[in-house]
């Protein structure tokens, strides 16, 4: 109910703005509180499932945004929205600054993302080897194709340059955890394991929460609350260490 009520909220805002309203009538609401809604089952992979994942996808096409996915914690319309000229190979970068999305059964490249703008996010070494190689493979198809081609500078898309369809890309994800029988999970949830693995290694929340693109640690902290416990206990257990030798 309260998902509903943002999107008729921002819907209504929309009309006002294009005149077809006079006010929205969505602010008149009492939606449920944050407090009273109850999100979806977090679920996530572990370190070995997650390496099966990778290992089975050798040479299948779809393996470098699935691997940059499970890497960088991106959002999927992230991944597929990532064009060359945001990524610096040499330097191990990459600038997320549009993102895809469908609308109606259309595709759409916003040039912002969810938050209304970028951020820079670090790439290791393996995640850079990939893509070098993917950028080769690339090539190759954009040559083959001549003018046939489709040049949006996107990092991930089709052999003729055309961007994936986020619900497409995600079916295919579904698809190939079906066929290697391996434990149901979305696209999506390569993002929250790519935090669980990140935070059990005990990477600081505030980078981990910046590198989700969260608006604040709170958000983060609030969202991974179930791997916290585990840290403050590991914590508790390396400071006795120094302390007591």
């Amino acid at each position: 109910m309260r998902y509903i009520a943002t999107i008729l909220h921002a819907a209504l805002d929309d009309a006002v703005r294009w005149g077809r309203v006079t006010t929205n009538v969505a602010n008149r609401a009492d939606p449920p509180s944050a407090s009273a809604a109850r999100a979806p089952e977090m679920l996530f992979w572990t370190r070995a499932e997650l390496g099966r994942f990778l290992a089975l996808l050798d040479g299948d096409r779809y393996r470098p945004p699935f691997l940059f996915l499970a890497t960088t914690g991106c959002r999927r319309g992230e991944a597929l929205g990532l064009r060359w000229k945001d990524v610096d190979l040499e330097a191990g970068r990459a600038s997320i600054r549009q993102t895809v999305t469908s609308v109606r059964h259309r595709i759409r490249i916003a040039p912002r993302t969810k938050k209304g703008k970028g951020r820079l996010i670090e790439l290791d070494a393996e995640t850079v080897a990939c893509l070098r190689s993917w950028r080769a493979k690339q090539a190759e198809e954009r040559l083959a194709l001549g003018e046939g081609y489709r040049d949006d500078d996107l990092v991930f898309c089709h052999p003729d340059g055309r961007p994936y369809d986020p619900d497409r890309f995600s079916r295919e994800f579904s698809r190939r955890v079906e066929r290697w029988d391996l434990r149901r999970i979305r696209v999506h949830d390569l993002r929250h394991t790519w935090a669980v693995l990140a935070l059990t290694a005990g990477v600081h929340i505030k980078v981990v929460s910046e590198r989700l693109g969260h608006s604040s640690i709170a958000v983060t902290a609030d969202i991974y609350s179930h791997v916290l416990p585990e840290m403050q206990a590991d914590a508790a257990e390396k400071v006795a260490n120094l302390i007591f030798g």
